[in-house]
């Protein structure tokens, strides 16, 4: 699960941030119930590593693993993923990633800070509630239109570190806020993220009706996928999620 900063893992973004590192955060999860296709959950990424590794993740380096599983999934691919999803499937916990393009060329990240603490595992899974709103649309691609304005990708950048800081100190005010100009980020520097024409729901609509409502709000991915909602209070439709932290 990746919450805010995303977009910050790929180089032509952070080769324009005048404030490196930027950050984004992601948190590894059990697999306890099915999860939609196509919705920014690493289930692509998922599948890779079940065929790479037979479903079962090695005992070896976790920075060693996630650069084979970042080659396998992207040998041959014009516009390659960014290195977040298989660190979020790799790593457990709930982990700040730094990148930098100066180092690795932005494809991995010069830092990586993680929290394991089970009380602050316990708050995440508490307060975000997934909202299952749509699967991105095959044709889909959020890279039609970038404005890559250096001062939106350093706000970008700086919304991991906030979010990450506000999980560690079970701020929820905090935590929705970075989440919430996370995607304020989006629509500045990547605009299909929100909007574009093959996806049919009004993301827009959507994602601001529940921040008028809630602490904070943002997709689980470009074009949709699941509402991930702040709030220490139910949810009406909404899921939850298991941290692993072992």
């Amino acid at each position: 699960m990746a919450l805010a900063g995303g977009w910050i893992d790929q180089p032509f973004v952070s080769r324009l941030n005048p404030s490196p590192p930027g950050s984004m955060v992601v948190v590894g999860l059990e697999p306890q119930q099915w999860l939609m296709d196509r919705c920014g959950m690493a289930s692509g990424t998922r599948k890779v590593a079940i065929e790479l590794w037979n479903g079962v993740l090695p005992g070896r380096d976790p920075k060693e693993l996630t650069r084979e599983l970042y080659h396998a999934e992207n040998a041959g691919k014009a516009e390659p993923s960014g290195s977040q999803d298989m660190i979020g499937l790799i790593y457990p916990g709930i982990s700040r990633l730094d990148y930098d393009f100066e180092h690795e060329g932005g494809y991995f990240p010069v830092h990586i800070e993680t929290t394991r603490d089970p009380a602050v595992a316990r708050w995440l899974e508490a307060v975000v509630h997934l909202v299952p709103v749509n699967q991105r649309p095959e044709r889909y691609n959020p890279l039609g239109v970038k404005n890559l304005d250096p001062d939106w990708i350093r706000q970008l950048g700086q919304t991991g570190k906030d979010c990450y800081d506000a999980i560690v100190a079970r701020d929820l005010r905090g935590l929705g806020e970075s989440m919430n100009h996370c995607m304020r980020c989006w629509e500045a520097i990547l605009p299909h993220t929100v909007c574009h024409p093959t996806v049919a729901v009004d993301l827009k609509a959507i994602l601001a009706c529940y921040q008028s409502h809630y602490p904070g709000a943002m997709y689980s991915g470009c074009g949709g996928g699941y509402l991930l909602v702040v709030a220490d209070e139910p949810v009406a439709g909404s899921l939850h999620v298991k941290v692993r932290t072992a």
